[in-house]
């Protein structure tokens, strides 16, 4: 059976974005960048949710080839290109970028990509992970935290009816007070 990870940068208070979807807090040391290149570069397929994948598709196929784009933007973009990407949404039509589109029920299709052949999955999106949580499909959260306050915003996790155990397997510190924790859901 596949992995499926849920990791973002969150702030202190739990929050993935702030107040109208501002990403600016969560801008990365060049070392927490290339740790989210190479986790790109590691991920057999990447699921996403509707809202972070038009700004994800609005800016990276083409981010190579901006003026002034430093060898590590390059690497991103071509990994994250390359990578295989699943959409999940009721509202666009089209996706590119080596990735295909699902309109339909998003745990049925997540527990059929679960259980099919690959490599480890990423689920990216507070709505689409919200869902796979609560079906209980993720088997590792990864929180990469900043050192902010934001008070409100998209709030990495969602309600759940119940208790969900974690174990710690992983600590890590990066350049601005940065810290990942990696914690793998206890069944």
């Amino acid at each position: 059976m596949r992995k499926l990870t849920y990791a973002m940068n969150v702030s202190v208070d739990g929050y993935i974005a702030a107040p109208g979807d501002d990403l600016g807090w969560s801008v990365p040391s060049d070392e927490l960048f290339q740790w989210w290149s190479d986790r790109v570069a590691a991920t057999g397929l990447a699921l996403y949710g509707r809202k972070l994948w038009e700004t994800m598709s609005s800016h990276w196929p083409t981010a190579d080839q901006q003026p002034g784009a430093t060898p590590a933007q390059i690497e991103f973009a071509h990994r994250w290109r390359d990578m295989p990407k699943v959409v999940f949404s009721s509202t666009i039509s089209t996706v590119d970028w080596n990735a295909r589109l699902v309109t339909g029920d998003p745990v049925a299709e997540i527990i059929r990509l679960k259980t099919g052949e690959g490599g480890p999955m990423d689920v990216v999106g507070a709505t689409l992970a919200a869902a796979a949580m609560r079906a209980g499909l993720i088997d590792e959260y990864v929180t990469v935290t900043h050192p902010v306050l934001l008070g409100g915003g998209t709030p990495y996790f969602t309600a759940l009816e119940g208790r969900m155990n974690l174990g710690l397997v992983e600590t890590r510190t990066f350049p601005g007070g940065v810290v990942l924790t990696r914690y793998q859901a206890t069944r």
